[in-house]
């Protein structure tokens, strides 16, 4: 064969024992070929991938490198990632490469640092997953050209280098990798150690530049919104106004009637109106009627529920988090008890891209599904059902996103079910996307759980922490999902309570309690998921315990964090990055804030004014990150950055409110999120480590909210415990 590319499948298993299995498999005019461990960690995992092209790294005859990425990018920028595990062992042309996103196989794609049994990008995952596995298929695949190169040339292999995507030897013999695809391809499948730090030249270079920056500045990058297939219709849904709903009857006929709707058709989720285009479809769904079974409905308001959620906090929790010592001894004890309570909103995601995917049955029976498909194991499962087909003739196509946030994780897959569903109510008769509007995803969405936390504490004579008790009240993310066996143990899922069950100081009394409550309202993960509220309850409450001690809030902290040395690190980075010792400018008030999540650390420190009206103006966010290896600094502080800028906007503006169960908020004119003109400046500090690498994209949004806490009662005297800083119950 002429026109050759090999590709290389792997997967990592326990890091103390490795062993290759050499396969090859001709298609058309391309030879894969694949070698894999097995996952001893991961059992029942398939070692054959449905999709039989499935794998991590391809390299053509025409010199492109594309490599298949186990993660979604929503925007993080893990296929950038990715790109640079594999360029730091490959030394490929960089403006060859590209990436694409994998499917089909948990064996090969399993996420590592979640058991390695389902692909899923989420919890900040995506870099600590794929650290070692993209490395060594990048060295590899190197070593094949290398070994190829060496024997044609009848040199030894020591003698031979690499360069951006061309072999060479000093006799002046060169090859480019395109040029040796064919022999490599031949040849056995090499364990090939990897490089060291000392030698890496992409793995934390300051100047790489992101392979995709020209597609997404120019606007050539295609996102699922963009999606044009030949003969593909729109559809848009009309969803229960109340959650828990269900669908009693439907009059579409006016709807039908008008210029370019096909038709209106009653699927699991609700009504979907399909019409040739976006603005047609809208028009009609005005037209439809319908009507709902709201037996089983949220008919309360967000009022009713927080006022519920108080009192069930003040009975104590029912489920046991976290208990060391013995905090009610403590508390009879104590010089000083001191107790607040912390409110929490629902929340949405909004990101800039709503919702949508698309589906098409071909006449060989296979269906393809666009999307932005963050679990997509399970999203080619539920979509082989809802087709009554099998998964193997499921194929994904992995769009780029604008923007998840968690979003596009949905344990029930609702959009994935309500493209292939529509489709198939159509008979499969055209392609079809189902595109979400914003007040769509508003009012029917997704949401971070509302949140009460009812916090004690315990100070002795010289002003020491000795216990601290956290009573948590909310509905869980994981219960009743595919999820909740890994994530719920006796009751407590570890969602609504990490960022204080693991909290880090040196407490020697400590109980965290949980009442999980129950509503019809659909829930799930939030970018940095728990900590978005534990983090924002710990280090506001800290914060308070200080001053009450008489203590600076950092040194109070410090004193506490001798056995974490990576947590004080950040702290004291943060600090002296942002003058902590020093007197604050004029008009200006500090405050400071601690947070691991994701197994990174993060420490920042708000620097804000008091405007006319008494709401805070934030000007300056030092934040100082330990991250381990920081593969792309850049993007790393981009991260830092953007969680900073989200977890903003979510404290100070942004909540959704039910009345009698409906959502209020349908845009961005009743939601608010940050706008461009109120983001702060923000300095990024990495901590240089050789701790393997771990999560940056969630990371940054736990400290933000307790820092401008913390300053603004350094500022005003005044303690924000009801979340957003708009409401009322903050003037």
């Amino acid at each position: 064969m002429n026109d050759r590319a090999f590709t290389l499948l792997a997967q990592e298993i326990a890091p103390s024992r490795r062993s290759f299995l050499i396969g090859a498999a001709a298609a058309g005019s391309s030879l894969v070929i694949g070698f894999s461990t097995f996952a001893e960690n991961a059992p029942g995992a398939s070692t054959s991938a449905p999709n039989p092209f499935s794998g991590y790294l391809q390299i053509s005859p025409d010199e492109t490198v594309t490599i298949y990425s186990s993660q979604m990018d929503m925007g993080q920028g893990i296929y950038h990632g990715l790109a640079t595990l594999v360029q730091e062992e490959l030394d490929a042309d960089w403006t060859k490469v590209s990436v694409a996103g994998g499917f089909g196989n948990p064996a090969l794609y399993g996420n590592l640092a979640l058991g390695g049994k389902i692909q899923f990008t989420g919890g900040s995952s995506g870099i600590r997953s794929s650290w070692e596995r993209y490395r060594r298929v990048g060295a590899a695949a190197r070593a094949m050209l290398v070994a190829a190169a060496a024997e044609q040339w009848n040199v030894p292999v020591s003698e031979v280098s690499t360069k951006n995507g061309v072999v060479s030897h000093a006799s002046g013999k060169s090859a480019t990798y395109g040029a040796l695809v064919s022999d490599a391809a031949a040849r056995s499948v090499p364990d090939v150690a990897l490089k060291q730090p000392q030698d890496w030249k992409y793995v934390g270079a300051e100047t790489l530049p992101r392979y995709d920056s020209g597609p997404k500045s120019t606007g050539r990058q295609q996102y699922t919104i963009d999606l044009r297939e030949p003969g593909m219709l729109t559809a848009v849904m009309i969803h229960p106004p109340r959650f828990g709903a269900t669908l009693k009857s439907f009059d579409g006929s006016k709807a039908k009637e008008m210029k370019g709707v096909v038709d209106v058709v009653a699927i699991p989720r609700g009504v979907a109106v399909v019409a040739s285009g976006m603005w047609e479809a809208m028009k009609a769904r005005e037209a439809v009627t319908v009507e709902w079974d709201e037996s089983n409905a949220e008919k309360r308001s967000s009022s009713d529920l927080i006022v519920e959620y108080r009192m069930t906090a003040d009975k104590g929790g029912t489920s046991v988090a976290a208990n060391v010592g013995d905090v009610e001894t403590a508390f009879a004890k104590a010089a000083k008890v001191l107790e607040a309570r912390y409110e929490f909103p629902y929340l949405a995601h909004a990101p800039m891209e709503p919702i949508n995917a698309a589906a098409r049955m071909n006449p060989d029976g296979t269906l393809e599904v666009w999307g932005g498909h963050q679990m997509p194991d399970l999203y080619q499962a539920v979509a082989a059902e809802v087709a009554s087909i099998t998964p193997d003739k499921v194929i994904l196509r992995v769009m780029k996103t604008g923007g998840g946030f968690g979003r596009r994780a949905s344990p029930d897959a609702d959009i994935i079910v309500e493209a292939v569903a529509t489709a198939r109510a159509l008979g499969w008769k055209a392609p079809v996307k189902v595109q979400w509007t914003r007040e769509d995803d508003m009012r029917a969405g997704r949401y971070r759980p509302a949140f009460v936390h009812k916090l004690k504490a315990a100070l002795d004579e010289k002003g020491e922490l000795i216990a601290l008790r956290d009573t948590v009240v909310g509905q869980s993310i994981a219960k009743g999902t595919l999820f909740e066996q890994g994530l719920v143990r006796e009751g407590v899922d570890r969602l609504s309570v990490e960022g204080i069950q693991n909290q880090p100081y040196a407490v020697p009394n400590l109980r965290v309690d949980l009442t999980t409550t129950y509503s019809p309202v659909t829930v799930l993960w939030w970018r940095a998921v728990g900590s978005t509220h534990t983090a924002y309850a710990l280090e506001s409450f800290i914060d308070e315990i200080a001053h009450a001690a008489g203590k600076d809030p950092v040194e109070f902290r410090l004193a506490m964090l001798k056995d974490k040395p990576r947590h004080a690190a950040v702290l004291k980075l943060a600090a002296e990055k942002a003058g902590w010792s020093l007197p604050a400018p004029a008009e200006r008030h500090r405050g400071i804030a601690l947070a691991e999540s994701f197994r990174s650390y993060v420490a920042q420190v708000a620097e804000i004014s008091i405007d006319r009206a008494g709401r805070p103006k934030v000007h300056r966010v030092v934040c100082a990150v330990d991250c381990g290896v920081a593969v792309n600094p850049d993007q790393i502080r981009a991260q830092m950055e953007g969680g900073i800028g989200f977890g903003l906007g979510a404290i100070m503006k942004s909540q959704l409110t039910l009345n009698q169960g409906k959502v209020v908020e349908g845009n961005f004119d009743g939601y608010d999120v940050l706008r461009i003109d109120e983001m702060p400046k923000v300095e990024v500090y990495i901590v240089k480590s050789t701790a393997p690498p771990t999560g940056v994209g969630e990371p940054g949004v736990p400290p933000i909210g307790p820092a401008v806490a913390n300053a603004f009662f350094n500022a005003t005297g005044k303690r924000v415990r009801v979340l957003p800083f708009s409401r009322s119950e903050n003037s």
